[in-house]
């Protein structure tokens, strides 16, 4: 039944309030277990405790994979059901430990007490709404023409982007690049700095680090059109007469004769 209903529900109601109504009608449904002592009301309960389940499990499906970048989508499914089989099976455990302790009546009213704190956790941090992002790939940034032969593994890559900000768009601008930090980080990048210039304080440097030439490219294939939209907040706050400036270089270390012999041509090392 709640299979069939579920359509209409996640229609008239938008996930917070299913899963929050969810969890007090299972805690309604314990706690009326815990006390039935008739056949019919206890059947009510569990069939309005299972109803629940279904909207609930169904509903976290779906905003799993609705708040996840298209790119990593099957590494957070795969840490997503990790973690539901583990709260099966550890869930099972610690209740039927309860149980077997303080027997079945309390441990029902002890879940119908946990349910409520659940309650009280998703006020605290509520499911994210499915239209705050646009988690679609962006696919608009190509490779950059290179006058050095770059093999995919060649590496380490840093990347520094020069901006002009004026002075009272400083705090904005701040706050942008807090969050162009989160996304540069979470799409691979390491070592991600913002720096100020001592003798034009007007100039800001973004820079940050990959592994390799091909991680690079994976980087910037994973921004997505939420990203994009940091981005043009970013370009919007530059007040210089030319788009930032963007230099991608190759760390070279100056020991290199450990390396490659003294007769190797310069030409030859990549």
């Amino acid at each position: 039944m709640a299979a069939f209903l579920n359509d209409r529900v996640r229609l008239r109601f938008d996930g917070e309030t299913i899963v929050r109504g969810s969890f007090a009608l299972a805690a309604c449904a314990a706690g009326g277990l815990a006390l039935s002592s008739l056949l019919s009301l206890s059947c009510l309960c569990v069939f309005v405790a299972g109803a629940c389940w279904v909207w609930v499990f169904t509903l976290m499906n779906v905003s799993v994979q609705l708040a996840t970048p298209r790119w990593v989508l099957a590494r957070a499914l795969s840490i997503y059901q990790t973690a539901t089989a583990g709260g099966f099976a550890a869930g099972s455990w610690f209740w039927g430990t309860v149980a077997e302790h303080q027997g079945t009546s309390n441990t029902l009213l002890f879940t119908a007490v946990a349910l409520v704190g659940g309650i009280l956790i998703g006020i605290r941090y509520p499911i994210p709404r499915q239209n705050e992002l646009n988690l679609n790939p962006f696919n608009h940034w190509t490779p950059p023409p290179l006058s050095l032969d770059l093999k995919p593994t060649s590496g380490p890559i840093i990347i520094q982007v020069e901006y002009t900000i004026h002075e009272e768009n400083v705090p904005q601008f701040l706050r942008v690049m807090h969050e162009r930090r989160r996304i540069r980080l979470r799409d691979g990048a390491s070592n991600w700095i913002l720096t100020r210039s001592l003798e034009e304080p007007e100039r800001w440097t973004m820079s940050y680090q990959l592994p390799t030439w091909v991680e690079y490219v994976r980087h910037n294939q994973r921004m997505t059109q939420a990203d994009a939209a940091v981005g043009q907040h970013i370009l919007a706050l530059h007040a210089g007469p030319e788009p930032p400036v963007v230099r991608r270089m190759i760390e070279r270390h100056t020991d290199w004769t450990s390396a490659y012999s003294e007769r190797t041509p310069v030409s030859e090392i990549p």
